[in-house]
């Protein structure tokens, strides 16, 4: 059995295989609230046969959302919206997580499509963006962000508390908090964004106060039995590595003392220019850092569309399980075509089986 199938436990989660879908937006939500396109979308990525689907970054407040389009837990009406797409996920047989992200200064933006630049202020769209300090992220999104106050910083605590309270009632049983990609949470880690001479800013301890009082503030509210992971922008490429790697593994290290159950090991994005070393697996290497030096499970993304790629990390033991994005929107039936890749000899262990029997008998499996 290839090691990329074998079943993987997280508290009293269990999926299929250690295939997993990583947040990926679709910009498609009205005023937060999904739709009939998230449970096609996310129903055919399930019966694809990945064993963990983790939804796209969805805001816990207005300001927090990427788009005027992306999906928000802030309300009750967004939760009950999310219920048939976590139906439609369990019946595809793999497990319904949630991504819950505030995008500070990176907020406001137009559709990739529609240019993915920061919406002009004279729009009716727009808002105002915040952030720990009021620098702006640079190129495609210049508009200066408002630097957070005390209160602010509370609220948006207490926003993804009530979040992951709702994904909870919405039926999710996998949360990740966005801690990456120059986000809120990264930014107030990153001394590229974070100028704040308060109990939030200068200091490693003071830089990682947020990160760390919002994940124990959610873990409050998250059930114990259900796993609590974090999205966790480790390194930025900006030749500054071996400093950031060593404060992000220790506070991985203070994640996990705070209850997180998983890291998935990113990059930090909160600058514009830098030089990331795009290839197969290029992050495998040091998330298995990470997972060594913490003793956490970890997953990662990025360059794992190849079978053999991905096979490989979780066989080395560099990842417990593997988040492949672009090749499932591409193909939502790559765990399939991995599977007869690797000689995996049931595709009934990787797709409900009257599925896989129906996919056999017309020879679906390459595409």
């Amino acid at each position: 059995m290839a090691a990329l199938f074998e079943p993987f436990k997280l508290k009293d989660v269990t999926l299929r295989n250690r295939i997993a879908i990583p947040p990926m937006c679709q910009y498609m939500a009205t005023e937060g609230v999904v739709n009939d396109w998230h449970i096609g979308h996310y129903g055919a990525l399930a019966r694809g046969g990945a064993g963990l689907i983790v939804v796209e970054a969805t805001a816990v407040a207005p300001e927090g959302r990427i788009t005027p389009k992306c999906a928000g837990l802030w309300s009750d009406e967004q939760a009950k919206a999310f219920i048939p797409v976590v139906k439609a996920i369990k019946d595809g047989g793999a497990v319904p997580g949630i991504q819950i992200a505030h995008a500070g200064r990176k907020a406001n933006a137009n559709r990739p499509w529609e240019g993915d630049d920061h919406i002009a202020e004279d729009d009716p769209r727009a808002w105002q963006t915040l952030a720990p300090s009021a620098i702006p992220f640079g190129k495609h999104l210049p508009r200066t962000p408002r630097a957070m106050t005390a209160e602010d910083i509370a609220r948006v605590r207490q926003s993804f508390v009530d979040a992951a309270r709702r994904a909870y009632e919405a039926g999710f049983e996998w949360i990740e908090l966005h801690f990456a990609h120059g986000y809120l949470a990264q930014s107030f880690f990153s001394e590229h964004s974070n100028q704040r001479t308060d109990m939030y800013g200068g200091s490693f301890d003071n830089r990682s106060r947020f990160l760390l009082e919002t994940l124990a503030a959610v873990r409050q509210v998250w059930p114990a039995h259900l796993p609590l992971t974090a999205r966790f922008g480790v390194i930025e490429f900006d030749g500054k590595d071996e400093q950031t790697l060593a404060e992000s593994i220790e506070l991985a290290r203070r994640f996990k003392s705070s209850g997180l159950d998983l890291l998935s090991v990113s990059i930090g994005f909160t600058i514009p220019d830098t030089n990331i070393p795009w290839g197969p697996g290029f992050m495998a290497p040091i998330a298995e850092q990470v997972r060594k030096a913490v003793d956490i499970p970890v997953t990662s993304a990025w360059g794992f569309e190849s079978p053999e790629v991905a096979e490989r990390a979780v066989k080395e033991k560099q990842l417990d399980i593997v988040s492949v994005g672009r090749a499932l929107l591409a193909n939502p039936h790559w765990p399939y075509a991995a599977a007869r890749a690797l000689n995996v000899d049931k595709a009934a262990r990787v797709l409900p089986a009257p599925y896989a029997r129906w996919l056999e008998r017309y020879n679906l499996g390459q595409f």
